[in-house]
C-alpha cells in the first residue's frame, strides 16, 4: 500500500479509456523525443496535448513501416507485433517512408532472417550458413507458437483476461485467502522442534543404529543423520526451513515488512547463510517478467529504443551451463546483473550435454547461490533501498553468525578429520537438490517467448508457468512450489491457501481460454529434460552454421 501511495505523488493527471502500452523503462524502454520536433510541433499546435498526439503518430508510423518491410522480406518469419491487432483507430496510419537511420540499422538481421527461409525440410542433411539468422528463426518459430497456442493479443481479448483477473483478485480478497493460518505454521514449527529434540538426544546417547533408523524419518524433515565410518555427521537440508523463507520474502506471513523481513532474515541468513535481500531482489524481477527471453526488435524510432541484446529474468541466466531459450545464442546483457553473458566455445559444448549435466549441477548450485548472497550485500544494489538500509547490516551479521556456527563450531570443532569435513559439506549441501529442482521445474520447460506488451499479465504468468500435481498429504515436502501458477498470479497469498485457490484459477483458465498447465512430478521432469534437449539440438545446427562460415569464409550477410 505504501508503494501505491507514493506512486500517487507522481500522478499528473488521468487518461479516459485504453491505451497501447509501451516497454516501461525498468525493461529497457527509452522515451525522448527528438528536441527540433517537439519545438515544432508545439510551433503548429495549439496545445501541448495536441504536440504529443503529432509526435505519437509519427512514433506508430515508422513502427509500422518498419513492421511492414520486416514481413514483407522475412516472409514466414512475421515481426511479433503484426499480431497485436484491433488497437485504437489513431494507431493503424498508412505507412510512410521509413527513417533512414532505422532501414540501415535492420538490414543486416532481415538478410540474415531471409537466409533462414531457405531451411530445408531435412534439417539433418541442411547447414544453415548465418547463425544469426538461424537464431532468429528459432525465436520467431517461438513466437508463433505461443500466439497459436494462447489467446489473442488484441486490445478487447487482453482486456477481457484483464478484468476477469481483477474480478478474481477481488474475490480472493473477499474469501479470505490472504489470511494466513498460522496454526499451520505452528505444527511446522512442532514438528522441527520435535524431530530436533530427538535427534539431539540420540546424538548425545550415542544411539547410533536408532539414529540411523530415524534417517528416512528425517529425509523430508529439517534435519538427516548420516553414519560415516562410524561417525555420525549432523546435515541440515535447509530446503524445507527455506520455504518459510520465500513466504516471508513475500511478506505472507504477517504481511508487515520489518516482521517478515526479520524473519527472513533469522531463517535464511542466520540459519541457512543466503542473503534474503539478494533473493528478494531478485525473485521481484523475476515475478515482473517472469521467462523474459531477448527483446528481437529492431526498431528504432521517434520515441523508443529497444537493445535486441537485452534479458531481465536473471532466473534463466545461466549461460554457459544451462540455455532455456535460443536467444541466449547471442551474447545477452542481463539487466539485472549489468553483466553480458558471452555465448562461446565453451557454451557450444555444455549447452549440447546439459540434459545430462542438469542434476549434477543441482547438487551443488547451493554454493552459487553464497556467492550471488555476498555479491548483492557487497554491491550498491544492497545499499540503495531507502528506509529499508537497515537490512544490510543485520543480513551480514546473520551470515556472519552462520558461518561461525557452520564453519568453525561445527565442520571445525565437531568433525575430526578433513575427510569427513569434505564428505560433510558435499553431504549437507547434494541434499538440496530437490528445492533446486522444484524451483526450476515451474519455468525452465515453459516458453520463453515475448509476445510484447499488448499481453495481459495474467495470460504472461500462466503461459510462462507450470504446476506440479501431488497429493495433498505431499503438500509440505513441496513447500508451496508445486503451485507456481497459482503463486505467481498472487503472490502474497500465504501457500498454505494456494491449494483451495487452485480450484479459482483453474475456473479462471476454463473461462479465459488460457491453458493450465500441470504436470506430476515425474513427468514435469521429463518436461524440463525435454526442453534441454531440444535446445541442444539448436546447439547443434548452431554450430554447423558456425563451421560453414569458418569453411567458405561467409559472413552470412547479402
Amino acid at each position: 500500500m505504501s508503494s501505491l501511495k507514493l506512486m500517487n505523488k507522481y500522478r499528473i493527471g488521468r487518461i479516459d479509456g485504453e491505451w497501447v502500452n509501451f516497454t516501461p523503462p525498468i525493461r529497457g524502454g527509452i522515451y525522448r523525443e527528438d528536441t527540433e520536433e517537439v519545438e515544432s510541433s508545439l510551433d503548429d499546435s495549439d496545445d501541448t496535448s495536441a504536440g504529443w498526439s503529432s509526435s505519437l503518430e509519427s512514433w506508430n508510423s515508422s513502427a509500422t513501416s518498419l513492421n511492414s518491410i520486416y514481413n514483407a522480406e522475412v516472409g514466414k518469419l512475421p515481426s511479433i507485433h503484426s499480431h497485436t491487432t484491433k488497437g485504437p483507430q489513431r494507431f493503424s496510419s498508412s505507412i510512410e517512408a521509413l527513417d533512414q537511420g532505422a532501414e540501415s540499422s535492420s538490414n543486416s538481421s532481415i538478410a540474415q532472417m531471409v537466409e533462414c527461409n531457405h531451411l530445408a525440410e531435412d534439417s539433418s542433411n541442411f547447414v544453415p550458413t548465418s547463425p544469426q539468422g538461424y537464431t532468429l528463426s528459432a525465436e520467431q518459430e517461438e513466437i508463433d507458437n505461443d500466439i497459436r497456442d494462447n489467446p489473442s493479443l488484441d486490445a478487447d481479448t487482453q482486456r477481457m483476461i484483464t478484468i476477469k483477473y481483477q474480478q478474481l483478485h477481488q474475490r480472493v480478497k473477499d474469501e479470505g485467502f490472504y489470511d494466513c493460518h498460522y496454526f499451520e505454521y505452528g505444527k511446522e514449527v512442532l514438528r522441527y522442534t520435535v524431530l530436533f529434540t530427538l535427534l539431539i538426544s540420540c546424538l548425545r546417547a550415542e544411539w547410533y543404529l536408532t539414529s540411523a533408523a530415524f534417517l528416512g524419518l528425517f529425509w523430508v524433515g529439517p534435519l538427516n543423520i548420516y553414519n560415516i565410518d562410524d561417525h555420525v555427521v549432523l546435515t541440515c537440508p535447509q530446503h524445507q526451513i527455506m520455504f518459510t523463507a520465500h513466504d516471508a520474502g513475500h511478506r505472507g506471513i504477517t504481511h508487515n515488512f520489518v516482521a517478515d523481513t526479520l524473519i527472513g532474515i533469522f531463517i535464511a541468513d542466520f540459519c541457512c547463510g543466503l542473503s534474503i535481500g539478494w533473493w528478494k531482489s531478485s525473485h521481484n524481477v523475476h515475478h515482473l517478467i517472469t521467462n523474459h527471453p531477448v527483446c528481437i526488435d529492431t526498431c528504432q524510432t521517434l520515441f523508443t529504443t529497444c537493445s535486441p541484446k537485452q534479458e531481465h529474468d536473471p532466473d534463466i541466466q545461466n549461460v554457459p551451463l544451462f540455455a532455456t531459450s535460443p536467444s541466449f545464442f547471442r551474447s545477452v546483457h542481463s539487466s539485472y546483473y549489468n553483466f553480458t553473458y558471452h555465448w562461446d566455445a565453451f557454451a557450444n559444448i555444455a549447452i549440447k550435454y546439459q540434459r545430462y549435466t542438469y542434476y549434477p549441477v543441482m547438487c551443488v548450485a547451493r554454493f552459487n547461490l553464497y556467492l550471488l548472497s555476498w555479491l548483492h550485500l557487497l554491491s550498491s544494489r544492497s545499499t540503495n533501498i531507502g528506509s529499508a538500509a537497515w537490512t544490510r547490516p543485520v543480513e551480514i551479521a546473520g551470515m556472519l553468525c552462520y558461518w561461525f556456527l557452520f564453519g568453525y563450531c561445527l565442520l571445525w570443532l565437531s568433525i575430526p578429520t578433513w575427510t569427513l569435513r569434505v564428505a560433510f559439506v558435499l553431504v549437507s549441501h547434494i541434499i538440496t537438490m530437490p528445492l533446486h529442482v522444484q524451483i526450476t521445474l515451474s519455468h525452465w520447460a515453459m516458453p520463453t517467448a515475448d509476445l510484447g506488451d499488448a499481453e495481459s499479465f495474467p495470460q504472461r504468468q500462466l503461459r510462462t508457468t507450470m504446476d506440479v500435481e501431488c497429493p495433498t498429504w505431499l503438500d509440505f515436502i513441496h513447500g508451496g512450489l508445486q503451485f507456481q501458477a497459482v503463486h505467481h498470479l498472487f503472490p502474497r497469498v500465504p501457500r498454505h491457501n494456494l491449494r483451495r485457490l487452485q480450484v479459482l484459477v483453474k475456473e479462471f483458465c476454463q473461462d479465459t481460454g488460457i491453458e493450465y498447465k500441470i504436470f506430476g512430478f515425474v513427468e514435469g521432469n521429463k518436461q524440463v529434460l525435454g526442453r534441454l534437449g531440444e535446445i541442444s539440438k539448436q546447439v547443434e545446427i548452431l554450430v554447423k552454421c558456425q563451421a560453414y562460415m569458418a569453411e567458405t569464409g561467409e559472413s552470412g550477410l547479402h
